[in-house]
């Protein structure tokens, strides 16, 4: 989950991990990446980032596949809980402390991995998450998202959003290689959507 440095936005984030409010942490990996991550096993490994990482469950299942994972978040507290539930694992996973939709990565990545991170910022700036998802892909690079639908008029985070506004808003970047309806926690069956996309030349 990210915001703007500096912002009551960026310190209610941390503020949740403070206050141990931080129902959006179900304890492991989306369940639609890790099936995904399990019948691509073929797949070259290379770098990805995963922005709004909270306690790091998709980068360590990243990890564990064999890629080179960093995992982001703008709250100290997520990215210091990532690293600790990391420590002694096989498969080394990095975490930085950032704001994906403002910082100038160091490196570009092979593929951005995102789990609702579209819809836990607000709506204003998701052309500012389009440009970041762009800034931070190799120009070869490739973008797998799980995104969560709900109504567009519910106050959020989570903010509402739908499978023709993805398209709208991707499209003119990226292939669309696939789009289907993963395994979801509990709670979110049939809300979740994943959308593999290929970076345009």
């Amino acid at each position: 989950m990210e915001a703007k440095h500096g912002t009551t936005e960026a310190r209610n984030w941390e503020g949740c991990y403070q206050d141990g409010d931080i129902q959006w942490d179900k304890g492991e990996a989306s369940p639609g990446l890790t099936d995904w991550l399990n019948t691509h096993a073929d797949l070259p490994k290379g770098t990805v980032a995963v922005p709004g990482c909270g306690f790091g469950h998709d980068a360590r299942a990243w990890a564990r596949a064999g890629f080179a994972a960093t995992g982001y978040d703008i709250a100290p507290s997520a990215v210091a809980g990532s690293i600790e539930r990391s420590m002694g694992l096989d498969t080394p996973v990095n975490f930085k402390l950032g704001n994906f939709l403002e910082d100038k990565p160091s490196t570009a990545f092979d593929w951005v991995f995102e789990h609702t991170f579209f819809c836990a910022i607000d709506p204003s700036r998701r052309e500012d998450h389009v440009a970041a998802v762009l800034r931070h892909l190799k120009p070869d690079g490739q973008f797998l998202a799980v995104h969560y639908f709900l109504p567009k008029d519910e106050e959020g985070p989570p903010f509402g959003t739908d499978r023709e506004e993805i398209l709208e808003r991707f499209s003119p970047h990226f292939e669309l290689v696939e789009d289907w309806v993963p395994r979801s926690y509990p709670n979110r069956t049939g809300l979740e959507r994943m959308f593999w996309w290929r970076r345009k030349v």
